[in-house]
């Protein structure tokens, strides 16, 4: 039996692009399902670790990488049944399974941002990267988003800029405020009690 770091530097890693993987149900986005159907195909494959790209609830402006639910599944893949039968069978047949978790962002229709762009104090205020305007009105620093333009968009409930290094739509986590950080090691820790590897 490998030790935990073993899995991860000696295995066979397969990802996959769940919405064009496998289709179970004819609706043209592929699914958990889907991936369930082609276990046997990957195992066949030496396949030993499935890395899922972003299954969680998502407006999907940026392929499911704008998550707006960390513990809920988006409704196209399928349901947190589907994804406990994936990990069930998966593990029978020795194949782990990794989840994209993407933590650098959220949704801005993730509840955490919603209330933090409400006030400046209130508790998920410094949930995100907010700052001033500079006395002209304009963003404060000349950063730019990876997907072009600034990397700053105005929020008139706050009469602040939040950063996004990503789309608009994806506001950057404030990582210096432990509530974050705990958070997220939460749903870490909700995952990994599910069985994600």
């Amino acid at each position: 039996m490998m030790r935990m770091n073993e899995w991860k530097k000696k295995g066979v890693v397969y990802e996959i692009y769940v919405q064009s993987f496998n289709d179970s149900n004819d609706d043209g986005i592929g699914d958990i399902r889907g991936i369930i159907q082609k276990l046997d195909y990957l195992n066949d494959l030496g396949v030993n670790i499935l890395w899922l790209t972003p299954i969680f609830e998502s407006p999907m402006v940026d392929n499911g990488y704008d998550i707006s639910d960390y513990r809920k599944i988006n409704p196209q893949y399928g349901t947190m049944d589907d994804v406990d039968e994936l990990i069930e069978r998966a593990h029978e047949k020795g194949i782990r399974i990794v989840m994209d978790l993407v933590v650098n962002h959220t949704s801005d229709r993730h509840e955490w941002f919603e209330k933090s762009k409400m006030s400046r104090d209130n508790e998920y205020s410094d949930y995100y990267i907010w700052r001033d305007p500079k006395e002209d009105g304009s963003a404060p620093t000349n950063h730019g988003s990876a997907f072009g333009g600034s990397a700053w968009e105005y929020c008139p409930e706050r009469r602040q800029y939040y950063l996004h290094m990503f789309a608009r739509e994806q506001p950057d986590l404030n990582w210096d405020n432990e509530k974050v950080r705990e958070a997220i090691y939460d749903t870490m820790r909700f995952w990994a009690d599910r069985g994600i590897d």
